[in-house]
Parts: structure tokens; C-alpha cells; sequence
């Protein structure tokens, strides 16, 4: 499993940035960046109206099935790196998600040991751009979810084992310190092991591939006004049980 060898870096920098205030040459240590604990995905796989709240924010119906898009990997940016703000984003919007990393290959798997698949958890940060999500691009989400830094993941992977239930995670996004999204995993509406079954019918999930399971209701697009991003905004996206991370909107000729 290579690619899940990455969910190391951020506790290794973290140790690097306790332990060493100076380098060997006496070189004082001024910046460190933080690495997605998560690089190169061989799948990025989203799941739309996952949530029941948001579904009902909308006044749309609830899922039968899971609503099933992707990005792709090159999208993944750090714990702490910047959202690029382009030409191309004057609609930008927030979605806080609980992202599951796959630990084994599996294929037509079943539910009911669906859980054996799950390495486990990490946050991320599904950025997206309204309008060529929504309105542009045939109807396709493919363009207004996938442009560069559109996936901020982290501050860590953290094992299965360490959540006794996903489904019971206190999950928001806050915008320059205001809450914008506050609700909880028990509001999904396809869980873990129905996505891992129903996605793992249609291809093969390799290790490392994440699957962002949805976001709960109060993202910018949906309010009154609404409300988009904008140059100098600061996102944070918080999951209990694992963290937080922490994203500046900056014009790309910034970064």
C-alpha cells in the first residue's frame, strides 16, 4: 500500500517542527509546510446529496441510490495549503466532508464485511465552483470540482479502529471564524459500507482511493443571499475525532 505510506508526513513534520527549532548547521527553522497525509489517489470518488439535511435545504429528494462524481487527484492539496482563486472561480464554495481511505483491493464487495476495506479517516475539504458545477459544462460536475488545490485533505489519516462510529461525528466548516455548516454524520444518508458495496459493483477500489461521502447543509450557493468565497478567506473544516484543516483563498498569482 504505497500511496497510504503518505498518511505518515504530517506526524513526522509535526515531530520535525517540535524537536528541531534549529537545523544541524544552526539554521533557524522558519517555516515547515504540512503535506495531504494522502498523495496521488489512484480514485478521488464523491458522493453527491449524501446528507439528509442538505437534501431537505434544497427541497430535493433523498437518494435512492448514491449520487456518484469524482475528482481528480492532482486536486489534493495540504492540511494548510492554499485554495488557488483563478479567472475561472467567481463562484467558489465551501463543503466540509468525512473522507474514507481504502486499505485493500476489493471488487463487487459486500456490505456486510465492507468495513474490512476501510483503512480509515480523514478530512476533506470539497471546494467547489458553482458555476461550472451547476450551470456550465453540459450539466457535468467534472470542472467545477476538480480544478487545482479543489481538494484539501488532513491534518491526518486516523485508523479505523481509533472511531467507534463514523456515523456519529460532529462535522463544520467555518469562513473567517463564523460557523457556516454544523451537523453530524448520523444525518448521512448512505453510509460506509452501503457506499463501499454499491461504488466496488462498478470498479475495482485500490488502496489509498478516497471516497468523500457528502456534505450537510449551509454551504454559500444555498443561502440568502448566497455566499461565495472570495481573495483572502480563511476555510476551516473540522471533524471530532480528527481534526482540523485550515485553507486561505488566494489569487493564484499569490500562491
Amino acid at each position: 500500500m504505497p500511496h497510504l505510506l503518505y498518511c505518515y508526513t504530517s506526524f513526522l513534520s509535526a515531530y520535525i517542527y517540535s524537536r528541531l527549532s534549529e537545523s544541524s548547521t544552526g539554521e533557524k527553522i522558519e517555516k515547515l509546510s504540512y503535506l495531504a497525509p494522502l498523495i496521488k489517489p489512484d480514485k478521488i470518488i464523491c458522493i453527491g446529496m449524501n446528507y439528509k439535511d442538505h437534501c431537505e435545504e434544497q427541497g430535493a429528494p433523498i437518494p435512492v441510490e448514491p449520487m456518484v462524481f469524482s475528482k481528480f487527484s492532482s486536486c489534493i492539496t495540504g492540511p494548510y495549503g492554499d485554495i488557488e482563486y483563478t479567472d475561472m472561480t467567481e463562484t467558489l464554495d465551501y463543503e466540509v466532508e468525512l473522507a474514507i481511505v481504502i486499505g485493500k483491493k476489493g471488487k463487487n464487495i459486500q456490505e456486510s464485511n465492507a468495513m474490512d476495506y476501510v483503512f480509515g479517516y480523514t478530512v476533506a475539504h470539497d471546494v467547489s465552483e458553482r458555476k461550472w458545477q451547476l450551470q456550465k459544462n453540459g450539466g457535468q460536475f467534472l470542472l467545477g470540482k476538480t480544478m487545482d488545490t479543489f481538494c484539501p485533505i488532513g491534518p491526518v489519516i486516523v485508523t479505523k479502529d481509533e472511531i467507534s462510529d463514523p456515523c456519529n461525528l460532529t462535522l463544520k466548516t467555518k469562513v473567517n471564524g463564523v460557523v457556516k455548516q454544523n451537523s453530524s454524520t448520523q444525518q448521512m444518508v448512505h453510509r460506509t459500507p452501503a457506499l463501499i458495496a454499491f461504488v466496488s459493483k462498478f470498479f475495482t477500489l485500490l488502496p489509498g482511493d478516497i471516497i468523500l461521502t457528502g456534505t450537510p447543509p449551509g454551504v454559500g450557493c444555498f443561502r440568502n443571499p448566497p455566499e461565495y468565497l472570495k481573495d483572502g478567506d480563511v476555510v476551516e473544516c473540522e471533524i471530532e475525532g480528527i481534526g482540523s484543516i485550515i485553507n486561505t483563498v488566494r489569487k493564484s498569482s499569490q500562491i
